[in-house]
């Protein structure tokens, strides 16, 4: 089974993964990643400013296959 390892960078700090995942392929790889921004959303707490989140899914010969990009931008109801 591939391993995959999923990167996170915040816009200031880079956290590669050094454990990676055993899936099946890139779309397992995909859904794996997805649940991790979902976990990084819910764990957001209100803030006055823009966070980027860059996520890559790499190989274990380093070849980036998939990027997701995440922007949470909070706006003030009046």
């Amino acid at each position: 089974m591939p391993r995959f390892f999923i990167d996170l960078h915040d816009g200031s700090n880079l956290v590669r993964d050094k454990e990676g995942f055993d899936l099946p392929d890139l779309d397992a790889a995909r859904a794996q990643a997805a649940r991790i921004m979902t976990r990084i959303a819910q764990g957001i707490a209100e803030g006055p400013e823009r966070q980027d989140y860059v996520l890559a899914v790499r190989t274990e010969d380093g070849t980036v296959r998939l990027r997701m990009r995440m922007s949470l931008d909070p706006e003030p109801s009046e």
